[in-house]
Parts: structure tokens; C-alpha cells; sequence
């Protein structure tokens, strides 16, 4: 089996393809049980980051379960989902147990018209979904009927049964792209328009500005007002809220470019590279040159 190399990607994280082997008839699908039995890769860094070019969709029966995509951690409880889309950098954690069923689908598979109506590229949704009794229910049972049809390969040939599979997995994307667009609306409903503002605001120039004075008398509003508003909708102080997006961008940058650290931190808007240094230890617990290390 064959992966793409550190330098065809660019940036030395392996992406590994969809393991076409694993799959039943050699479908460009899979779906089964989440266990401690489960080959999820044949030789796939599981605890350490990677990247796929495939779709993986995980429905959990038990938490807590943390695990990271794109440098962010997100922890699922039962009845929870992740959504991880091709090209998104992950790793499983060593300390969760994952239990559930998993789906995971190959770029292609899938007509473009379905693709379209699935939102299978919206890398702006959440990818951590809470689906409520009524949804859950729905999309479990979508899930079993795929799975059904998915292990039944003796009823239909295999043109037929691909062509099942096709519709039946559709199906259950359609739900599960409701689901994760119903979310990403609610979330934008509930969130003050105060707080929308500023993260708009430091999305745009957070790479040069690092100053919640700044933001906040740019946006009209008192500190103490943006303050209680970011506090509210993230549990966070505006400074910190600054600071998590400016490491997030510091990463992806390591990670996914062979900048000099000096360029990296001029990028985020750190002139000196040892101030750069200073931050990104205090934030992360180690330095530029480590977090780069352990992913490579």
C-alpha cells in the first residue's frame, strides 16, 4: 500500500489514501463497528498526526473521547459525531476508547450532483455534531441500513450493489449534512452580534494586530463591553481568544510549510523570532522547532 511522501505533500505529514484493500468488494466505501479490534489503516500513525484523503464519519456509543483535527481538540460524548474531511490533519488519542460505528467514503464515490447536495467539501461546518433523540435516531437507523446493505454482497452483482450503496449512503449523507448545517445556523443564532464582529475582525487581521484596545475601538465598543461579550459566547478573555486563533495559524504554518521560524512568526505577526518563541512555548508547551519535530 502506498501513501503520498512528506515531499509530494509538502509539508512532511503523511497522507495516507483511502485503504481500498480493507473494504468489502472493494468498494469505495466502508462502514462498520468502532473497536479495540478495528484496522483502521494497515500502517497509518493512528496516535501520532496524519492526514487522509477521504471522508471518515464516527457515531460514538460511549465518551468520552477526545481527539484532534486541525490542531484543535474536540471531545464527543455517546450520541455524538466527528466529521473529518479529506485533506484535514488528525490523530486519534491513546487515552479514549472508540466505540461506535464508523463510516468512511473515497473522494469520487459519490455522483458530483450528490456531492453538491451533501456539502461533502464545506469545510466551514463543525465537524463535532450533537444530534438530538429525534436526529440520532434517524441517522443511526440510515447507518444500519447502509451497513446492511454494505455486508450484503451475495443478493445483487456488484454493479447493482454499488449502485444500492450509492443511493443508501446518499441517503444518510443528506441527514447528516442537515444535521451539521442545522448546527453551524443555530450556532450563528445564538451568538451576540458584539462577538461576531470581533471574531470577524481579528479573522481578518489577526496575523498583525494582537491588541483587544485596538479591535474593540475599532468596532466601537468599550473594552469592558467586549470583554463580557467574547466571555460570553467562548468562555474566554478577548486576549485570549486572540492569542488561540494567532496559534492555530502558527501551527498550520509548521506544520504545512518549511518556513524558517522567523518567517512563521513575522507571518503571525512576530517580528523578533525569539518573541515568537516566548509565545508559542507559552501557549503550546513547547517550542517552534519541537512542535515541528513531532510532526515530521
Amino acid at each position: 500500500m502506498t501513501d503520498r511522501s512528506p515531499e509530494a505533500a509538502g509539508d512532511g505529514i503523511r497522507t495516507f489514501p483511502f485503504p481500498a484493500d480493507l473494504s468489502v468488494g472493494g468498494v469505495g466505501m466502508q462502514i462498520g463497528p468502532m473497536g479495540t479490534d478495528r484496522t483502521w489503516h494497515a500502517d497509518a500513525p493512528l496516535h501520532r498526526v496524519h492526514r487522509i484523503d477521504f471522508h471518515v464519519v464516527m457515531l460514538f456509543t460511549e465518551g468520552p473521547v477526545r481527539h484532534m483535527i486541525d490542531f484543535a481538540e474536540y471531545e464527543a460524548g455517546a450520541g455524538d459525531l466527528l466529521w473529518i474531511r479529506p485533506g484535514q490533519v488528525h490523530r486519534f488519542s491513546q487515552e479514549s476508547v472508540y466505540r461506535g460505528t464508523v463510516l468512511t467514503m473515497q473522494p469520487g464515490f459519490l455522483p458530483r450532483a450528490t456531492v453538491e447536495a451533501t456539502g461533502l467539501y464545506r469545510y466551514d461546518l463543525p465537524p463535532l455534531l450533537h444530534p438530538d433523540p429525534d436526529r440520532l435516531t434517524a441517522l443511526q437507523a440510515a447507518l444500519d441500513q447502509l451497513r446492511r446493505e454494505y455486508e450484503d454482497t451475495a443478493t445483487l452483482p456488484l454493479s447493482l450493489h454499488t449502485a444500492v450503496l450509492r443511493h443508501t449512503l446518499t441517503a444518510a449523507l443528506l441527514r447528516l449534512a442537515h444535521l451539521a448545517a442545522s448546527s453551524a445556523e443555530t450556532s450563528r443564532q445564538h451568538t451576540d452580534s458584539t462577538f461576531t464582529r470581533f471574531r470577524d475582525a481579528v479573522e481578518q487581521d489577526f496575523a498583525t494586530n494582537h491588541s483587544v484596545s485596538a479591535y474593540a475601538d475599532a468596532l466601537g465598543y468599550s473594552r469592558r463591553t467586549l470583554v463580557r461579550a467574547v466571555r460570553a459566547a467562548t468562555g474566554e478573555t478577548p486576549k485570549g481568544f486572540i492569542d488561540k486563533r494567532v496559534v492555530l495559524e502558527a501551527k498550520r504554518l509548521l506544520a504545512h510549510t518549511d518556513l524558517p521560524i522567523g518567517r512563521v512568526g513575522a507571518a503571525v505577526g512576530f517580528p523578533d523570532a525569539a518573541n515568537f518563541s516566548k509565545f508559542f512555548h507559552l501557549h503550546t508547551g513547547q517550542t517552534p522547532v519541537a512542535f515541528r519535530a513531532e510532526l515530521r
